[in-house]
């Protein structure tokens, strides 16, 4: 097994006050919300080049139209987590939801609207109202990324640095969180200390072979929180987008939810639309029904196709750029031809658990976006609600944090596990995608399990085998079907739901060591 490496620094200078780590949505929304407080960012590449909120399509959920509300927008946001959303959060993201669209429209995102002037709304799956804000059809996560850009560059309350990794986290003697241990691309070890550490490093769809997500997106911030000590939950459920575009490429392109909402058709390789025979809302059936269909048609032999031809048609070059080019450069026109697709690794519900203001459970740490498990998703995130929890709690943390005294640490320790090498890597893909993907069983996450063991005996704790395990043993445990956790040996939901919690206990010997 491969040694740890451990790596001791000094506590915080007066300057370390704040360390984000992270430039997606979350973190950079975060920095701004501080102004003026000094805020460090640290990301692995420059600003925009890295993080999944610049991928998404669809927009930002929330009930901005005079028909719709708070409630309504909660109440769908609570039936689409198949019982595990906590209806007080679900509430609470809905209520601050158009605020912080607002806050976003002044940052300069041009979100879409009617010849009026209103914002146009698009409807997507299980929502009951038209309410995802988008900019020009399917360009929103780039478009929000690149005013957040702008605006952070012309902060001067916020140092960025670039390019580093976040490898492990630093905590002193009473295991207060004081900063990260970080990596640079020359693979050279260095600490980061700061009073209070935000993780706003996304997901976790790079473990799987067939992913939506930037690669390096691995669940690093799980396997890092869990190796401290914080708790962790639902690291079982995972959401695959059922219509990732099925060309060969690694991530894979999205063909974004809103084509299904303006009425493409899912097709089988006859050219039979199949999603009525799965669910009474045929294409605007929940995404892990929707999945699970196109799982069956492709496993059966017959393909799948999402025709948006009729639905869309000439108009795609204009209302869906994105995708639209993507499908160019495979050699696909989707104004007249349906375009392949296949369920892919999406977006992780389960995360380091954080409280209404973001706080985990370890002394000196947050958590906001993807990494963080807030209550807000469930066992099947709604639709466009993954950029407003990111916002809702960006903006909880910024004001927490604004005027507040923080506690020092003490002297620090991480400890650093290398990592995965590639080939290792791309084999613990293609074993999560067959065996804790869209469809799973106990004979496969079994089997999945003693492969991670190998690759752990082999390798040591590396973060990516981490993460891995955590949801392989959580798979396992779930002996129920429920929301984007599908067990084909188990496909009934259990009478009362119930959630995954997880921690590990944490020796602080070597901080007496040390003294």
């Amino acid at each position: 097994m491969a040694d740890m490496t451990r790596i001791k620094s000094a506590p915080p200078a007066d300057d370390e006050d704040i360390l984000i780590v992270g430039a997606g949505l979350a973190g950079l929304f975060l920095a701004l919300k501080l102004a003026p407080r000094p805020v460090t960012v640290i990301a692995p590449a420059p600003l925009g080049e890295a993080a999944s909120s610049a991928w998404a399509q669809g927009g930002l959920a929330a009930a901005l139209d005079p028909l719709d509300s708070p409630e309504t927008h909660a109440a769908d946001t609570v039936s689409a987590g198949a019982g595990l959303v906590d209806p007080v959060i679900a509430r609470l993201i809905a209520e601050e939801g158009p605020a912080r669209v607002l806050d976003l429209i002044s940052l300069g995102v041009p979100f879409d609207r009617t010849p009026e002037g209103a914002l146009a709304l698009s409807l997507e799956a299980a929502h009951s109202h038209p309410r995802v804000a988008r900019v020009a059809g399917d360009l929103a996560g780039k478009a929000i990324m690149g005013a957040l850009t702008a605006a952070v560059q012309d902060a001067g309350h916020i140092k960025l640095k670039w390019p580093y990794r976040a490898v492990s986290l630093l905590q002193d003697a009473n295991g207060r969180v004081a900063g990260i241990v970080t990596r640079d691309p020359k693979g050279r070890l260095a600490p980061l200390t700061a009073r209070q550490t935000i993780l706003c490093t996304g997901g976790s769809g790079g473990l799987f072979r067939v992913t939506t997500n930037p690669p390096q997106s691995r669940g690093e911030a799980l396997a890092m929180a869990y190796q401290a000590g914080a708790l962790i939950a639902d690291p079982e459920f995972v959401q695959f987008h059922p219509t990732a575009m099925d060309v060969g490429l690694d991530p894979a392109p999205l063909a974004t939810e809103a084509l299904r909402g303006e009425g493409a058709i899912l097709r089988n390789g006859s050219g039979e639309p199949f999603m009525g025979r799965y669910h009474e809302k045929a294409e605007l059936a929940p995404r892990d029904e929707v999945a699970r269909a196109i799982h069956s048609e492709i496993s059966a032999g017959n393909g799948a196709f999402l025709d948006a031809t009729v639905a869309v048609g000439k108009d795609f070059p204009a209302h869906f750029p994105t995708v639209f080019a993507a499908c160019m450069a495979a050699g696909i026109d989707p104004r007249l031809k349906a375009i392949p697709v296949a369920p892919a690794a999406h977006y992780h519900m389960g995360g380091v658990v954080a409280d209404f203001w973001g706080r985990s459970t370890l002394d000196g740490l947050s958590v906001c976006g993807e990494c963080a498990s807030t209550g807000a998703h469930g066992a099947n995130r709604l639709a466009s609600n993954s950029l407003l929890e990111a916002v809702v709690f960006a903006a909880r943390i910024g004001e927490r944090l604004q005027g507040s005294g923080l506690t020092q640490p003490g002297p620090s320790e991480g400890s650093v596990a290398a990592d995965l090498p590639a080939d290792e890597l791309m084999s613990l893909r293609v074993s999560m995608a067959e065996n804790c993907g869209v469809v799973r069983n106990a004979e496969g996450l079994k089997r999945l399990a003693g492969e991670i063991e190998d690759l752990e005996a082999a390798n040591g704790p590396a973060r990516a085998l981490l993460t891995a395990r955590l949801m392989t043993e959580a798979a396992l445990a779930r002996e129920e079907s429920r929301g984007g956790h599908f067990r084909s040996d188990f496909p009934e939901s259990a009478a009362t739901p119930r959630r995954t919690f997880v921690s590990k206990p944490v020796s602080r010997a070597y901080s007496e060591a040390a003294e």
